[in-house]
């Protein structure tokens, strides 16, 4: 993400999973565990969504740790359908939190199944939920907090709003809808940044 970026590699399920941490420059509130878009369509910790996501954590205060999916860049393994990637989130949060520390736990696209899939199994739960057009056409995108924040565009080409509509309605869950934004945000991505640092800066 940048120069200061720190890459390593953990333990998981599959084998090592390779890790991107970002520190903020003081005490940081608590540690946010990102997850990509889909591995087999291209989607890495790089990704520029997830990129922008930790920025704007990093800036109210967060550590950021992004990571690879097993099979992607430097980690090991090789898809699992998204039941190991799910493992593979559990994993880097147990490697980078203690019981005590705040969570919070994110993800775009795929990763927003994945992140929605892994904070129903933890104990003690993450802090905050943040979901940015998560995948809940194509997979089964687990119910979640009454406070996650859930992003969508109007636009999105991938996974239809209305697909998302229909996953929250029965949650009564708020959707913040990004008129005429497609999934990866093009051109709009300081615009998510400002939402999510709203959102989070309290």
């Amino acid at each position: 993400m940048n120069v200061h970026t720190q890459r390593h590699l953990v333990a998981g399920p599959a084998g090592a999973l390779e890790c991107g941490v970002d520190a903020p420059a003081g005490a940081p509130r608590g540690v946010a565990v990102l997850c990509h878009p889909h591995p087999l369509h291209g989607g890495t910790m790089d990704n520029k969504v997830v990129q922008t996501l930790a920025r704007a954590l990093l800036q109210v205060g967060w550590r950021t740790v992004r990571f690879n999916f097993r099979g992607i860049g430097a980690s090991q393994g090789g898809w699992d359908g998204g039941r190991g990637e799910v493992d593979d989130a559990l994993a880097v949060v147990a490697a980078h939190r203690d019981a005590t520390m705040p969570l919070v736990l994110g993800g775009f696209s795929f990763g927003g199944y994945v992140a929605s899939q892994a904070a129903a199994r933890l104990d003690p739960p993450a802090q905050r939920l943040l979901l940015v057009a998560p995948a809940t056409g194509n997979f089964d995108v687990a119910a979640v907090p009454e406070d996650t924040l859930v992003i969508h565009g109007e636009a999105d080409d991938v996974v239809p709003l209305a697909a998302t509509l229909d996953w929250a309605r029965p949650q009564s869950l708020p959707v913040v809808v990004v008129p005429g934004v497609g999934h990866f945000f093009h051109g709009r991505l300081p615009l998510l940044k400002s939402i999510v640092v709203r959102a989070l800066a309290a």
